[in-house]
């Protein structure tokens, strides 16, 4: 059933994508705000306190609600399941900005395309070059997939239910949130690592499957460590290897300029490097869907 569910839910995506979620973001946002006012002074227990009131509750509700459904009727198990998949699944809406920036890349319209990169990412007041417009966007592609696709998919098929993937989703909109509040964020961020260790590596390996595997392997296992975040790092550099193409490296920000490391081997960011990562993460969905369905027949064996 976990399967079929996936698959509903990211058919019903493409055929009626929602929109930018903004009543649920907005919701979420608003609680998350709460919680800030109500428990934020300065100490890392209370943002453990915090951190375990936005998300237990609705992880054990989910669970709840998954078994009652399933002893009452099956169907209405699997309704629940499609429908928490929908609010939680992304690929839409990363490849909203993506396609545009693409569309306006391919018609030479480079203020367009720099508009919509900062609309993603946030404003920086920098003009960037074509180059570096691209190889943003693909970085935020690959970044955007995993934490909206593959790492919601993962968790979702290791707890029951759709808790697992309403646990992922909400750690990575806490831990960005709370990003910046010292030592009451620090649970939250440490909670998003947790989750994000096994996601990443099975996402890099997806991406290594489908596209350069010595390449992707090389980058993933030499480069990634010296990014930032280095589990981003390894969405990263797994992904510009699989492509060949070389990403990272310094940006100016609104802050300076930020030193990253170069990641990958290969060409300079292109336009045609568009056209790959939309390749690559397309069969990345194809990949991990095809392993689920063949570890669920053999459970049935």
């Amino acid at each position: 059933m976990s399967v079929l569910a996936i698959i509903a839910a990211l058919a019903i995506e493409q055929w009626r994508p929602l929109g930018e979620r903004t009543t649920v973001a907005g919701a979420l946002a608003s609680g998350v705000a709460w919680l800030e006012r109500s428990f934020n002074a300065g100490e890392r227990h209370h943002g453990v306190v915090a951190w375990v009131i936005a998300v237990l509750p609705a992880v054990i509700i989910a669970v709840a609600l998954h078994y009652a459904l399933l002893a009452v009727s099956p169907l209405l198990a699997f309704a629940f399941n499609v429908g928490a998949l929908y609010l939680t699944l992304g690929f839409r809406q990363v490849s909203h900005y993506f396609t545009d920036l693409q569309v306006a890349i391919k018609a030479g319209d480079i203020d367009r395309a720099r508009a919509l990169l900062d609309e993603w990412r946030g404003a920086s007041g920098v003009v960037r070059s074509r180059e570096e417009v691209i190889r943003l966007a693909i970085e935020e592609a690959l970044l955007a997939s995993h934490r909206n696709v593959f790492g919601v998919l993962l968790w979702y098929m290791i707890l029951p239910g759709p808790s697992g993937a309403i646990l992922y989703r909400l750690a990575v909109f806490i831990a960005w949130r709370w990003r910046d509040l010292g030592a009451f964020g620090r649970f939250a961020n440490r909670a998003f690592y947790c989750l994000e260790w096994p996601a990443v590596r099975l996402t890099a390996a997806a991406f290594a499957v489908v596209g350069d595997f010595e390449d992707a392997v090389y980058c993933w296992r030499t480069q990634a460590r010296n990014w930032l975040d280095p589990n981003a790092g390894v969405i990263l550099a797994a992904g510009a290897g699989a492509m060949g193409v070389r990403l990272g490296m310094p940006v100016q920000e609104v802050e300076g300029m930020q030193p990253r490391p170069e990641l990958g081997i290969g060409d300079a960011a292109e336009g045609p490097f568009l056209d790959s990562t939309v390749g690559l993460l397309w069969r990345s969905v194809v990949v991990w869907i095809f392993t689920l369905l063949v570890i669920s027949a053999a459970r049935l064996l």
